[in-house]
């Protein structure tokens, strides 16, 4: 059984205790694709590491996160186009809008994601989006956008049906992790209305760790829970989401 954690933060402060111990965890778990997204140049340098440690088994994206857009945004969509330029990445993310924490950059923010979908399309690649309180005007960018060469995934999907609808029109997956395990997630009432075939798994790790470790920090090895939860929803074996769930990794990020 092969699973495939689409969104994982490896690189995060919160494993320089543990990394190795960590991704064995993992590892001995069957999860043996890890995606990870970028959050801003501060991170670069991490994220390469990651990959020298683990080369076969991580797979990194190049992006500017919509919390990190602050007065430098040109100057970190600078560095993540040259990066696209210099070597290989497998998607450009984590990108979108987010408006749960601070709403002064909306138009920056709106900006960098339509100029990083641009980006992706350059280089045929997929999006990773990320989305907090900001449906309506994530819709909005990729309305503009729409066109057969943007796909992606919609990360950490916490919407409504229609929501996920919307989403699976602009030729996205469902990024489905830790709130699907949740008492109030919801995701879990609608999601077997929608193919599996529009589904990927993640953790997110280190944030949004599934129940039973809700409020800890999440590591990628909790794909697991994330996994049995949504067997559990499709009333299908484990085996046969993680099959399909990497299948669907794999169209997208092209490995």
């Amino acid at each position: 059984m092969i699973i495939t954690d689409t969104h994982t933060h490896l690189y995060s402060e919160a494993f320089d205790e543990d990394r190795d111990e960590m991704m064995q965890r993992a590892l001995q778990n069957g999860v043996q694709r890890f995606f990870v997204p970028a959050i801003d140049s501060t991170y670069t340098e991490r994220m390469f590491q990651l990959e020298k440690d683990y080369p076969n088994e991580v797979f990194l994206m190049s992006g500017l996160h919509p919390t990190h857009v602050k007065e430098n945004y040109k100057e970190e969509l600078a560095h993540v186009e040259a990066l696209l330029a210099e070597r290989k990445f497998y998607a450009v993310g984590e990108i979108g809008i987010d408006l749960y924490w601070d709403k002064t950059f909306l138009t920056a923010q709106q900006e960098a994601f339509q100029y990083q979908i641009q980006l992706a399309k350059n280089y045929k690649l997929p999006i990773v989006i990320h989305c907090r309180d900001a449906f309506d005007e994530v819709f909005e960018v990729l309305e503009k956008e729409k066109d057969d060469s943007l796909f992606g995934i919609f990360h950490c999907f916490t919407g409504t049906q229609e929501h996920a609808e919307k989403a699976i029109g602009y030729n996205m997956k469902l990024g489905i992790g830790g709130v699907v395990t949740f008492k109030n997630g919801k995701i879990d009432k609608f999601l077997n209305e929608f193919p599996l075939e529009h589904i990927v798994l993640e953790t997110d790790s280190p944030y949004l760790a599934p129940t039973p470790y809700r409020g800890k920090r999440n590591e990628s090895s909790y794909v697991m829970n994330v996994l049995g939860k949504v067997a559990e929803v499709y009333n299908i074996s484990t085996d046969e989401v993680a099959k399909i769930t990497t299948e669907n990794s794999k169209a997208v990020f092209g490995v």
